[in-house]
C-alpha cells in the first residue's frame, strides 16, 4: 500500500491528467505556462494505444482527424488509418512541439483535493462569478503515485484539467439474474478492456477454434467479430455470435450514390437544417420550413445503405432513421468485408433484449440457446463512474443522472472553479473538437476574454443538452454532430476571431470544415 511521507508539496500553476489525444493537445496549446502532465501508463496515445485491436482503424479520412498546425504525413490513401499509424502520428507530433519533456509517466493520480479559500465553498448554490482562472494561490490539491515508488507526492495547482477521457479503465458490465450470471459459465468471458492487453497470439489463441459470443454491435464489437473470423478460416473454423440489443446504422464509407457525406452534415450551409441552441426565432422559423429536406437527407443515406450492406438479409435494418444515430455519435464504419465473413458464415447475429449465462453457453429470453467457449463484452465503459473517482466531492455530484457533464463551450463546469475537462464532447472528429476546445482554454487563461456568470453558464448549457435530446432518442453523450460549426463559432467569437474561416462564400457555405480551418491566430 503506499504511503504518504512528508515529502516536500509540488508547487506549479497548471496540472494537466491524461496524456491522451487531449491531453497533448492541451499540453502543447498551454506549454508556455509549464505544465505538469500526469500519465497513469508509460506511453501517450490514451485509448488509441490502451484500447484498440490489432484491425482497429480510425473511422474517419486523415484530413478530418489531424491537429491545426500539423498536417500528416504523406500517404497512399487518406482514409482510415490503423491504430499504430496514429500512434506514430501522435508521438511525432509530441516530439516535434517538444512535449514529452511536460509528461510524468507511469503516474496515477489517486486523489483530488479542493484546498478552500478563506471564503470557503459552498456547494449548494453556484457561485456568481469564476474570478481569476490563475488566482496566484493553489486551489486543487493532487496526490500521485508513481510505478517506481510506493509513496504519494502532493501537488498545488492554481489551476487542473482533466483529460482522462470516458472511455477505458472502467468497464460498463451487464447485470444478470441470480446464479446466471459469468460464474455458472464454464469457458472464459472478457470484457473489451482486458482483450486489448493481451498480445496478437495471445488473442488469435483465445477465439481460433472457439465458439465465440461477442456481445454488442458498435465499433469495438464489429472489430472484435472482425478479428474472431479471420483467426477462424478455413472448414475447421468456427462461427462468431454477434448478441445486439439494439440495432444502428453502420457506414461502408463516406460517399452515399456518389455524393460525399460531408455535403449532409459537415458543412455550413447544411448546418442549417439541423436546431442550434443559440438560435432565433428565425432560424427555428427556417429549421422548422427545412424538416422534410432534412428528412429526406435521412432517407437518401437509408437507401444507400440498404442497397449497399445486407441489413436487411441478416435483419439488421433498424427502425429509427439515420440522422439520429448520427446525432448521437453512433456511427460505425463496417470493414469492407465484414458481411463477407457473413455470408460465409463465420460472423452469425443474434438480436436479443435479454440474455444470461448457463454453463454451456448463452441462453435468450425466446427460450433459446448457443453453444459458447468465449464471451468477449463489447459492452462499453462506465464514463459516470469513471468521472466520480475523479473528482471528489461535492463535485462529483454535480454529475447530470445520465453520466453526462454538463460543459460551457464543451470545457468548463459552471459549479466546478478552476478546472476544466478537455476530452468530455464528441464529433466527426474528436481530435480537433479537443484542439479547438484547448485553444479557448488557453485564451481563458491568458485574460482574453472573461466568462460569464456561472449562472449564464449554467443556461447555456441546458439548452445545448436540449439540442442534443431532441435530436435523437440515444441521448448518452455530449455530442455536437448536428451543431458543431456552431460551437465553433461560439468559441471563434470568444477568442476573437472570425467565425467564418473559408477563403469566399461559395467554400464557406459548401466546403466542409476540419482542423486547418482554425489553425490558431496570434
Amino acid at each position: 500500500m503506499a504511503t504518504q511521507e512528508n515529502l516536500p508539496i509540488i508547487v506549479s500553476k497548471i496540472g494537466i491528467i491524461g496524456a491522451g489525444v487531449s491531453g497533448i493537445a492541451v499540453a502543447k496549446q498551454l506549454s508556455h505556462y509549464n505544465p505538469i502532465v500526469f500519465e497513469a501508463t508509460d506511453s501517450i496515445g490514451g485509448v488509441w494505444r490502451h484500447c484498440s485491436y490489432k484491425c482497429t482503424k480510425l473511422q474517419s479520412q486523415t484530413w478530418n482527424y489531424e491537429f491545426s498546425d500539423f498536417p500528416w504525413p504523406a500517404r497512399e490513401s487518406s482514409d482510415y488509418p490503423s491504430y499504430v499509424e496514429i500512434l506514430e502520428y501522435l508521438h511525432t507530433y509530441a516530439v516535434h512541439f517538444d512535449l514529452f519533456k511536460y509528461v510524468k509517466f507511469n503516474s496515477n493520480v489517486v486523489e483530488i483535493k479542493f484546498i478552500q479559500d478563506n471564503e470557503g465553498f459552498d456547494s449548494g448554490r453556484l457561485p456568481g462569478d469564476h474570478g481569476n482562472p490563475l488566482p496566484g494561490h493553489p486551489v486543487w490539491e493532487l496526490s500521485v503515485q508513481t510505478n517506481e515508488l510506493d509513496t504519494i507526492q502532493r501537488y498545488h495547482f492554481e489551476f487542473v484539467v482533466v483529460c482522462t477521457g470516458k472511455y477505458g479503465d472502467i468497464p460498463l458490465m451487464p447485470t444478470f439474474p441470480h446464479n446466471k450470471g459469468p460464474e455458472v459459465f464454464n469457458g472464459k468471458v472478457l470484457h473489451t478492456i482486458d482483450y486489448c492487453k493481451l498480445d496478437k497470439e495471445a488473442t488469435s489463441d483465445l477465439v481460433k477454434g472457439k465458439k465465440t459470443v461477442v456481445v454488442g454491435y458498435k465499433k469495438s464489437a464489429i472489430d472484435l467479430a472482425m478479428e474472431c473470423a479471420q483467426a477462424n478460416q478455413g472448414p475447421e473454423g468456427q462461427s462468431c455470435t454477434m448478441i445486439i440489443r439494439s440495432l444502428h446504422w453502420t457506414l461502408p464509407h463516406y460517399s452515399m450514390w456518389g455524393v460525399p457525406f460531408y455535403l449532409f452534415y459537415a458543412t455550413r450551409s447544411a448546418q442549417f437544417l439541423h436546431q442550434t441552441p443559440n438560435q432565433g426565432l428565425l432560424k427555428s422559423i427556417l429549421c422548422f420550413l427545412l424538416s422534410p429536406l432534412r428528412r429526406g437527407i435521412s432517407k437518401f443515406i437509408e437507401s444507400y445503405l440498404l442497397w449497399k450492406l445486407p441489413f436487411e438479409k441478416y435483419g439488421l435494418k433498424p427502425e429509427h432513421p439515420f440522422e439520429e444515430d448520427f446525432a448521437s455519435c453512433q456511427i460505425a464504419i463496417t470493414q469492407e468485408s465484414f458481411f463477407n465473413e457473413a455470408d460465409k458464415g463465420k460472423i452469425i447475429f443474434k438480436k436479443a433484449s435479454k440474455w444470461w449465462f448457463w454453463n454451456g453457453g448463452i441462453e435468450f429470453d425466446d427460450n433459446t440457446k448457443i453453444d459458447a467457449d468465449v464471451v468477449l463484452l463489447a459492452t462499453g465503459y462506465d464514463g459516470k463512474k469513471k468521472l466520480k473517482t475523479i473528482l471528489p466531492e461535492p463535485f462529483s455530484s454535480l454529475l447530470d443522472p445520465s453520466g453526462i457533464m454538463p460543459l460551457y463551450r464543451g470545457t468548463v463546469h459552471p459549479s466546478i472553479p478552476n478546472m476544466a475537462f478537455v476530452g468530455y464532447v464528441e464529433s466527426v472528429s474528436n481530435l480537433y473538437t479537443s484542439e479547438i476546445r484547448s485553444m479557448w482554454l488557453s485564451g481563458l487563461l491568458d485574460n482574453k476574454f472573461k466568462l460569464p456568470s456561472a449562472e449564464k453558464m449554467l443556461s447555456k448549457t441546458i439548452k445545448d443538452m436540449e439540442i442534443m435530446k431532441n435530436s435523437t432518442r440515444f441521448y448518452k453523450r455530449n455530442c455536437i454532430t448536428t451543431f458543431g460549426i456552431n460551437h465553433n463559432d461560439e468559441i471563434c467569437e470568444d477568442l476573437g476571431w472570425n467565425t467564418w474561416r473559408k477563403k469566399n462564400l461559395f467554400q464557406e457555405a459548401f466546403t466542409p470544415y476540419f482542423a486547418a480551418d482554425y489553425k490558431k491566430e496570434d
